[in-house]
Protein backbone atom coordinates (compact mmCIF):
# COMPACT_ATOMS: atom_id res chain seq x y z
CA UNK A 1 0.00 0.00 0.00
CA UNK A 2 1.51 3.52 -0.76
CA UNK A 3 1.88 6.51 1.24
CA UNK A 4 -1.06 8.57 0.06
CA UNK A 5 -3.81 5.50 0.46
CA UNK A 6 -1.97 4.81 4.13
CA UNK A 7 -2.78 8.57 5.02
CA UNK A 8 -6.24 8.27 3.40
CA UNK A 9 -7.01 5.82 5.73
CA UNK A 10 -5.58 7.51 8.36
CA UNK A 11 -7.57 10.61 8.11
CA UNK A 12 -10.97 8.27 7.75
CA UNK A 13 -13.68 9.29 10.02
CA UNK A 14 -13.93 7.19 13.16
CA UNK A 15 -16.64 5.24 12.48
CA UNK A 16 -15.39 4.12 9.12
CA UNK A 17 -12.32 2.90 10.90
CA UNK A 18 -14.36 1.01 12.95
CA UNK A 19 -16.18 -0.79 10.10
CA UNK A 20 -12.88 -1.29 8.50
CA UNK A 21 -11.76 -3.06 11.38
CA UNK A 22 -14.60 -4.76 11.69
CA UNK A 23 -14.83 -6.25 8.06
CA UNK A 24 -11.21 -7.49 8.21
CA UNK A 25 -11.92 -9.33 11.00
CA UNK A 26 -15.01 -10.83 10.21
CA UNK A 27 -13.58 -11.90 6.62
CA UNK A 28 -10.36 -14.01 8.69
CA UNK A 29 -12.81 -15.55 10.51
CA UNK A 30 -14.97 -16.51 7.51
CA UNK A 31 -11.68 -17.88 5.53
CA UNK A 32 -10.02 -19.25 8.15
CA UNK A 33 -12.10 -20.45 10.83
CA UNK A 34 -11.31 -22.18 14.37
CA UNK A 35 -7.41 -21.65 12.67
CA UNK A 36 -8.00 -18.15 13.22
CA UNK A 37 -6.53 -16.77 16.66
CA UNK A 38 -6.53 -13.54 17.90
CA UNK A 39 -3.30 -12.38 19.79
CA UNK A 40 -4.15 -10.72 23.24
CA UNK A 41 -1.97 -8.92 25.20
CA UNK A 42 -3.84 -7.30 27.64
CA UNK A 43 -3.24 -3.94 26.64
CA UNK A 44 -5.60 -0.99 25.07
CA UNK A 45 -4.81 -2.05 21.35
CA UNK A 46 -4.91 -6.00 21.57
CA UNK A 47 -8.08 -5.13 24.04
CA UNK A 48 -10.26 -3.22 21.30
CA UNK A 49 -9.48 -6.12 18.98
CA UNK A 50 -11.21 -8.03 21.03
CA UNK A 51 -13.78 -5.99 21.30
CA UNK A 52 -13.80 -5.33 17.38
CA UNK A 53 -14.12 -8.83 16.80
CA UNK A 54 -16.77 -9.77 19.71
CA UNK A 55 -18.73 -6.95 18.00
CA UNK A 56 -18.24 -8.23 14.34
CA UNK A 57 -19.08 -11.68 15.71
CA UNK A 58 -22.36 -10.40 17.28
CA UNK A 59 -23.05 -8.44 14.25
CA UNK A 60 -22.55 -11.28 11.34
CA UNK A 61 -23.57 -14.25 13.67
CA UNK A 62 -19.92 -15.66 13.58
CA UNK A 63 -17.94 -17.96 16.15
CA UNK A 64 -15.58 -15.82 18.03
CA UNK A 65 -11.70 -16.74 17.61
CA UNK A 66 -9.73 -18.48 20.02
CA UNK A 67 -7.52 -16.03 22.12
CA UNK A 68 -3.42 -16.33 22.68
CA UNK A 69 -1.32 -14.87 25.00
CA UNK A 70 2.30 -14.81 25.48
CA UNK A 71 3.88 -15.33 29.47
CA UNK A 72 6.56 -13.79 29.15
CA UNK A 73 8.04 -14.18 32.77
CA UNK A 74 7.56 -10.62 33.79
CA UNK A 75 4.19 -9.03 33.93
CA UNK A 76 2.60 -6.59 35.56
CA UNK A 77 0.53 -7.87 38.21
CA UNK A 78 -1.96 -5.71 37.14
CA UNK A 79 -2.36 -6.82 33.60
CA UNK A 80 -2.42 -10.15 35.00
CA UNK A 81 -5.50 -9.54 36.64
CA UNK A 82 -6.80 -7.49 33.88
CA UNK A 83 -6.87 -10.01 31.61
CA UNK A 84 -8.40 -12.81 33.97
CA UNK A 85 -10.96 -10.21 34.48
CA UNK A 86 -11.71 -10.35 30.93
CA UNK A 87 -11.31 -13.34 30.45
CA UNK A 88 -14.33 -14.68 32.78
CA UNK A 89 -16.25 -11.61 31.82
CA UNK A 90 -16.11 -12.13 28.08
CA UNK A 91 -16.08 -15.74 28.15
CA UNK A 92 -12.64 -16.03 26.19
CA UNK A 93 -11.41 -19.28 25.11
CA UNK A 94 -7.51 -18.29 25.92
CA UNK A 95 -4.50 -20.14 26.14
CA UNK A 96 -1.20 -18.75 27.15
CA UNK A 97 1.68 -19.44 25.70
CA UNK A 98 5.45 -19.79 27.52
CA UNK A 99 8.77 -20.65 27.48
CA UNK A 100 8.20 -23.21 30.01
CA UNK A 101 12.31 -24.48 29.91
CA UNK A 102 13.26 -20.76 31.64
CA UNK A 103 10.41 -20.08 33.28
CA UNK A 104 11.18 -23.23 35.43
CA UNK A 105 14.62 -21.83 36.77
CA UNK A 106 12.18 -19.04 37.86
CA UNK A 107 14.94 -16.16 37.02
CA UNK A 108 14.56 -12.73 38.38
CA UNK A 109 15.32 -9.94 35.90
CA UNK A 110 18.70 -9.50 35.69
CA UNK A 111 19.89 -13.25 36.93
CA UNK A 112 22.53 -15.21 34.52
CA UNK A 113 21.80 -17.50 32.22
CA UNK A 114 24.02 -20.00 30.77
CA UNK A 115 23.22 -21.19 27.20
CA UNK A 116 25.08 -24.56 28.07
CA UNK A 117 21.97 -25.11 30.53
CA UNK A 118 19.56 -24.49 27.89
CA UNK A 119 18.20 -27.08 25.42
CA UNK A 120 19.08 -27.41 22.29
CA UNK A 121 15.99 -25.53 21.04
CA UNK A 122 16.37 -22.56 23.25
CA UNK A 123 20.11 -22.05 22.03
CA UNK A 124 18.98 -22.11 18.41
CA UNK A 125 16.75 -19.58 19.56
CA UNK A 126 19.28 -17.53 20.56
CA UNK A 127 21.52 -17.75 17.84
CA UNK A 128 19.31 -16.35 16.05
CA UNK A 129 19.42 -12.82 16.94
CA UNK A 130 23.03 -12.80 16.43
CA UNK A 131 24.02 -13.37 19.78
CA UNK A 132 27.49 -15.46 20.64
CA UNK A 133 28.06 -15.05 24.18
CA UNK A 134 28.11 -17.93 27.11
CA UNK A 135 25.34 -16.50 28.64
CA UNK A 136 23.09 -13.41 28.99
CA UNK A 137 21.19 -11.50 31.91
CA UNK A 138 17.69 -12.67 31.96
CA UNK A 139 15.34 -9.96 30.58
CA UNK A 140 12.50 -10.75 28.68
CA UNK A 141 12.46 -6.75 26.92
CA UNK A 142 15.92 -7.56 25.86
CA UNK A 143 16.67 -8.06 21.96
CA UNK A 144 17.63 -11.83 23.02
CA UNK A 145 15.23 -12.21 25.75
CA UNK A 146 12.27 -11.01 23.67
CA UNK A 147 13.32 -14.06 20.95
CA UNK A 148 13.51 -17.02 23.97
CA UNK A 149 10.13 -15.51 26.19
CA UNK A 150 7.90 -14.31 23.68
CA UNK A 151 8.90 -14.72 19.56
CA UNK A 152 9.99 -18.73 20.65
CA UNK A 153 6.80 -19.83 22.77
CA UNK A 154 4.39 -18.06 20.02
CA UNK A 155 5.96 -19.77 16.91
CA UNK A 156 6.05 -22.91 18.73
CA UNK A 157 2.20 -22.64 19.51
CA UNK A 158 1.60 -21.54 16.38
CA UNK A 159 3.51 -24.63 14.51
CA UNK A 160 2.17 -26.61 17.23
CA UNK A 161 -1.91 -26.13 17.27
CA UNK A 162 -1.39 -25.46 12.98
CA UNK A 163 -2.73 -21.60 13.22
CA UNK A 164 -3.17 -20.24 10.08
CA UNK A 165 -3.95 -16.70 10.85
CA UNK A 166 -3.16 -14.33 13.77
CA UNK A 167 -4.48 -11.17 14.16
CA UNK A 168 -2.59 -8.72 15.91
CA UNK A 169 -3.03 -4.98 17.34
CA UNK A 170 -0.09 -2.99 15.55
CA UNK A 171 -0.90 0.32 14.17
CA UNK A 172 1.22 2.56 11.72
CA UNK A 173 1.87 5.10 13.50
CA UNK A 174 3.45 3.49 16.68
CA UNK A 175 6.48 2.45 15.61
CA UNK A 176 8.57 3.48 12.58
CA UNK A 177 9.21 -0.44 11.69
CA UNK A 178 4.92 -0.92 11.05
CA UNK A 179 4.72 2.15 8.97
CA UNK A 180 4.78 0.52 6.03
CA UNK A 181 2.82 -2.75 7.14
CA UNK A 182 -0.03 -4.55 5.26
CA UNK A 183 -3.05 -5.78 6.28
CA UNK A 184 -2.16 -8.94 5.90
CA UNK A 185 1.31 -10.24 6.08
CA UNK A 186 2.86 -13.84 5.39
CA UNK A 187 5.25 -15.16 7.76
CA UNK A 188 7.17 -18.21 6.92
CA UNK A 189 8.84 -19.73 10.01
CA UNK A 190 6.29 -21.11 10.82
CA UNK A 191 4.10 -20.34 7.94
CA UNK A 192 0.93 -18.23 8.57
CA UNK A 193 -0.44 -15.15 7.80
CA UNK A 194 -0.29 -12.13 9.84
CA UNK A 195 -3.55 -9.90 10.11
CA UNK A 196 -3.62 -6.14 11.17
CA UNK A 197 -6.81 -5.06 11.54
CA UNK A 198 -6.24 -1.88 13.50
CA UNK A 199 -3.12 -0.44 11.40
CA UNK A 200 -4.58 2.52 10.48
CA UNK A 201 -6.01 3.63 14.17
CA UNK A 202 -4.25 6.37 15.47
CA UNK A 203 -3.74 6.40 19.54
CA UNK A 204 -5.97 9.00 20.07
CA UNK A 205 -8.57 6.87 18.06
CA UNK A 206 -7.95 4.24 20.58
CA UNK A 207 -8.51 6.16 23.35
CA UNK A 208 -12.03 7.43 22.02
CA UNK A 209 -13.34 4.56 21.22
CA UNK A 210 -12.41 2.83 24.19
CA UNK A 211 -13.48 5.76 26.30
CA UNK A 212 -17.05 6.38 24.51
CA UNK A 213 -17.84 2.58 24.36
CA UNK A 214 -16.90 1.92 27.34
CA UNK A 215 -14.30 -0.95 27.10
CA UNK A 216 -12.63 -2.28 29.85
CA UNK A 217 -8.80 -1.26 30.01
CA UNK A 218 -6.10 -2.16 32.53
CA UNK A 219 -6.05 0.51 35.49
CA UNK A 220 -2.16 1.13 34.64
CA UNK A 221 -2.96 3.43 32.17
CA UNK A 222 -5.14 5.50 34.60
CA UNK A 223 -2.02 5.74 36.31
CA UNK A 224 -0.05 7.53 33.54
CA UNK A 225 1.79 4.47 31.96
CA UNK A 226 0.94 5.11 27.80
CA UNK A 227 2.09 1.75 26.58
CA UNK A 228 2.46 -1.23 28.58
CA UNK A 229 5.39 -3.92 28.23
CA UNK A 230 7.22 -6.00 30.91
CA UNK A 231 6.93 -4.88 34.50
CA UNK A 232 10.97 -3.96 34.82
CA UNK A 233 10.44 -2.93 30.78
CA UNK A 234 8.38 0.08 31.50
CA UNK A 235 8.26 3.30 32.88
CA UNK A 236 5.18 5.72 33.29
CA UNK A 237 6.12 9.24 31.82
CA UNK A 238 3.35 11.03 33.19
CA UNK A 239 0.80 11.46 36.60
CA UNK A 240 -1.45 11.94 33.96
CA UNK A 241 -3.67 9.06 32.65
CA UNK A 242 -3.16 7.96 29.02
CA UNK A 243 -5.80 9.54 26.74
CA UNK A 244 -5.10 13.24 28.77
CA UNK A 245 -1.77 13.28 28.04
CA UNK A 246 -0.21 15.11 24.29
CA UNK A 247 -0.83 12.03 22.35
CA UNK A 248 0.05 14.41 19.37
CA UNK A 249 3.33 13.72 19.96
CA UNK A 250 3.65 10.23 18.66
CA UNK A 251 7.52 9.74 19.79
CA UNK A 252 6.34 9.42 23.36
CA UNK A 253 3.84 6.66 23.19
CA UNK A 254 6.50 3.97 23.69
CA UNK A 255 8.96 6.03 25.73
CA UNK A 256 8.52 4.39 28.58
CA UNK A 257 9.84 0.72 26.71
CA UNK A 258 12.70 -0.85 27.27
CA UNK A 259 14.84 0.98 24.43
CA UNK A 260 17.09 -1.54 23.46
CA UNK A 261 14.31 -3.31 21.58
CA UNK A 262 12.67 -0.23 20.60
CA UNK A 263 15.93 0.72 18.46
CA UNK A 264 16.32 -3.11 17.21
CA UNK A 265 12.28 -3.50 16.22
CA UNK A 266 13.07 -4.03 12.88
CA UNK A 267 15.45 -6.67 13.60
CA UNK A 268 12.82 -8.18 15.79
CA UNK A 269 9.82 -8.27 13.24
CA UNK A 270 12.36 -9.70 10.91
CA UNK A 271 12.43 -12.80 13.80
CA UNK A 272 8.57 -13.36 14.30
CA UNK A 273 7.92 -10.39 16.69
CA UNK A 274 4.81 -8.56 16.34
Amino acid sequence: MDKTLRQERLDLPLEDKIAASKAILAEAIRRFGRDFWLAWTGAKDSTLVLWLTRRACAEESLPMPRVLTIDEGDPFPEVTAFQERLTREWGLDRTIAANREVLGKKPGIGDYIALAELSPESRAEVARTGFTGPGFPFDPESPVGNQLMKVAPMNAFLRDNQVAALATAIRWDEHPARAEEEYESPRHTPPHLRIHPILHMREADVWEITLTRDIPFCELYRRGYRSLGTRHGTVRQSDKPAWEQDLSDRSQERAGRDQEKEEAMEQLRSLGYM
